[in-house]
């Protein structure tokens, strides 16, 4: 008898050391001192035997049983141990290679264009100005000779704000901040407004929220030759070529006058890039400025045009699309 539990002994500890997967483990633990088990069912035996047997036999298989689990548990460990440090090769970091860390950031192509321009501007002698995204009716339109029955305001399809005691408007250009200058300052008045300004309009040259800068000099003698002048060589100094052919078109607009369209030559011809003007006798009386005495020009470019053309860039929309692997490239 003795000698078949050590023989079914042998067998269950030779079958956990054969077994390399924990299902299997768990099925041979089952096979042997589970309820049905090999070394289980020989404690059934016990009830056959002469009183004087049943101590010694009981007590060998009990020997067994408990040899059989110390070897599972020491099976479990080992396979554990096996499967972690399968995981732990498999994940292993090589820490002799540089750490990852952080990609450093960078500025917005519109905003490191909006820079090179206010360089430009300070560097022969304009300041920068600035002035409230939400505007009223006086100060976006009425001031700049826009009256209410103006058909120019037609052309500049407006985000209103609604509940507001008064009518405001986002405003549809950066002429404001000219406005709300030249109400707090007296000429000589030498300033460049950029900013964001805001029209219904959505396409692959235009989007709802646009950047825009406007230029403004106010004083004794300022004439169409000076904003020529200003105008040619700011534009060769931004695309770097001396030898960029500008040019001027008669144009409209209602609070300079006169008008004219900005083009400048490029490989595939004429390109229109701003619009300017000799500043309107009446905008310099609503701002309490003496129109017989001082004259000025101004003038609007769209930074968001600028950066498409400074770039290479053919669609606006990727300006504003959030795109890190296209943003990244102008780090």
């Amino acid at each position: 008898m003795v000698a078949n539990v050590q023989a079914i002994l042998e067998e269950g500890l030779a079958a956990l050391a054969a077994t390399n997967d924990p299902v299997e483990l768990e099925n041979a633990k089952a096979r042997y001192v589970g309820k049905e088990g090999a070394i289980s069912a020989l404690l059934k035996q016990l009830g056959a035997l002469p009183p004087e047997e049943k101590k010694t036999f009981g007590a060998t298989v009990n020997q067994a049983k408990q040899a059989f689990e110390a070897a599972l548990n020491t099976r479990r460990e080992a396979l554990a141990a096996e499967k972690l440090a399968r995981q732990l090769a498999a994940e292993a970091l090589d820490i002799t290679l540089p750490g990852r860390g952080r990609s450093a950031g960078g500025l917005h192509p519109v905003t490191l264009v909006q820079q090179r321009i206010e360089n430009l501007f300070r560097s022969i002698g304009f300041d920068v100005a600035d002035g409230p995204e939400i505007e009223n009716d006086f100060h976006n339109f009425a001031a700049l000779n826009i009256p209410k029955d103006h058909p120019a305001r037609a052309m500049q399809d407006t985000f209103y704000v609604e509940g507001a005691d008064e009518p405001l408007v986002l405003r549809t250009h950066t002429s404001p901040i000219q406005v709300r200058y030249m109400l707090d300052n007296q000429p000589p008045i030498k300033i460049i407004a950029p900013g964001r300004v805001y029209r219904v309009d959505s396409d692959a040259t235009h989007s709802p929220m646009f950047h825009q800068m406007e230029g403004l000099w106010v004083d004794e003698g300022v004439s169409f030759a000076d904003l020529k002048s200003v105008i040619v060589d700011f534009l060769r100094n931004f695309f770097e070529r001396d030898d960029l052919q500008v040019r001027f078109r008669p144009s409209f607009f209602p609070f300079t006058e006169p008008s004219a369209e900005i083009d400048v030559l490029g490989a595939r011809g004429w390109l229109e890039v701003g619009g300017c003007g000799m500043v309107h006798p009446n905008v310099l009386k609503n701002v309490g400025i003496d129109a017989e005495k001082y004259t000025g020009f101004a003038f609007g470019i769209g930074l968001d045009r600028f950066a498409m053309l400074y770039y290479g860039v053919n669609d606006l929309r990727l300006f504003f699309d959030n795109d890190l692997s296209f943003l990244g490239q102008f780090k």
